[in-house]
């Protein structure tokens, strides 16, 4: 048996759903839908299914399990509750929405009528950032002192021109970190077992928008860590997104094509053997990840669990980047709601 796909939004992030759906072994699309009917049509054509202008008649007319919410981020709980309405089970990609009141609505609305909620996070599947988060459950750095996060990408001002939403606090609900600097965000948090607080400044340096293009966040960990967190859209020609850990008996640091430094005092603690990317530069994938949370949520359905990152977890790393904002806007540390 395979789940039943569609998307809502045939825009630039479709495309690896489209691709993660295609490898994903339990599942199979059905339906696409865009308010442009030009990308809506284009995008039904070349996979040889149907397309839809409206989502809720999209819902009514086809066969659908699950739907995979891709419209600019501001619009994502809305379009998560017409699925859930629907009965259909909702795959939202990050941000799941750009504030807490919308993200609660979503999962509320989820709950209320018995489907599940996925959110993505596909860098969490990458076997680096897994070998690290076990490393540090497991102790191996001893008492861990500094972890960072160096998300620095490159975005002309043609990008942010090509979408009325892009670069808005309404649609895109913030700029460098809540757009692209999420999944750093998310992936120190998890890795390290969470953040504490966070004291934060966040600039628009360089390009026209509304948002911050420019940050540099002084992180507090729960673990008793401290550390840095720089993201910005605005360094050419975009770098290595790399975290780091480091403690009282070792130090590691991984980046897109793994890990890149394993030092340990204990030398028989060797570098865990690894695979695949967590992506390119300016987030050009040459893995995609997405397949693997696509499977996990086909699964999550078919065995009736949780999906791999819930709708709670996905708020939490919201919230990481609102508590950011707040520090901003205050020039106080802010600390974390759990």
């Amino acid at each position: 048996m395979k789940v039943k796909y569609a998307i809502v939004g045939c825009g630039r992030i479709a495309w690896n759903h489209l691709d993660g759906i295609e490898k994903s072994n339990s599942s199979v699309l059905c339906a696409v839908c865009d308010i442009d009917e030009a990308k809506a049509r284009e995008t039904g054509e070349k996979y040889g299914v149907n397309w839809y202008t409206d989502e809720a008649e999209m819902l009514e007319k086809e066969k659908i399990d699950v739907c995979c919410i891709l419209t600019p981020s501001g619009l994502h709980a809305e379009c998560g509750i017409i699925a859930a309405e629907h009965g259909v089970h909702v795959l939202c990609e990050k941000p799941m929405d750009v504030t807490r009141e919308k993200m609660k609505a979503l999962i509320d609305s989820c709950k209320k009528n018995g489907v599940k909620l996925g959110c993505i996070f596909q860098r969490r599947t990458f076997s680096a950032a897994i070998a690290m988060k076990k490393a540090v459950e497991d102790g191996v750095f001893g008492k861990v002192t500094l972890c960072d996060a160096y998300l620095k990408y490159y975005r002309d001002q043609a990008y942010y021109d090509s979408g009325d939403w892009r670069g808005t606090w309404e649609l895109d609900g913030g700029g460098a970190l809540m757009n692209q600097g999420i999944h750093g965000v998310d992936l120190i948090d998890w890795m390290t077992g969470g953040i504490k607080s966070v004291f934060a400044r966040c600039e628009r340096l360089n390009w026209k928008t509304d948002v911050e293009d420019t940050a540099v966040i002084m992180v507090r960990y729960k673990n008793g860590a401290m550390g840095v967190i720089e993201c910005a859209t605005t360094v050419y020609p975009g770098l290595d997104t790399v975290f780091t850990i480091g403690g009282t008996e070792g130090f590691a640091e991984i980046g897109n094509k793994g890990i890149y430094k394993w030092e340990m005092k204990d030398k028989s603690i060797e570098k865990p053997e690894t695979t695949g990317t967590m992506g390119g530069l300016n987030c050009t994938y040459t893995d995609n990840l997405h397949a693997y949370q696509i499977e996990d949520m086909s699964r999550a359905i078919l065995d009736n669990r949780d999906p791999m990152v819930t709708g709670e977890q996905a708020l939490h790393s919201v919230g990481l980047i609102l508590a950011i904002y707040e520090s901003a806007r205050t020039g106080k540390e802010v600390f974390i709601e759990d």
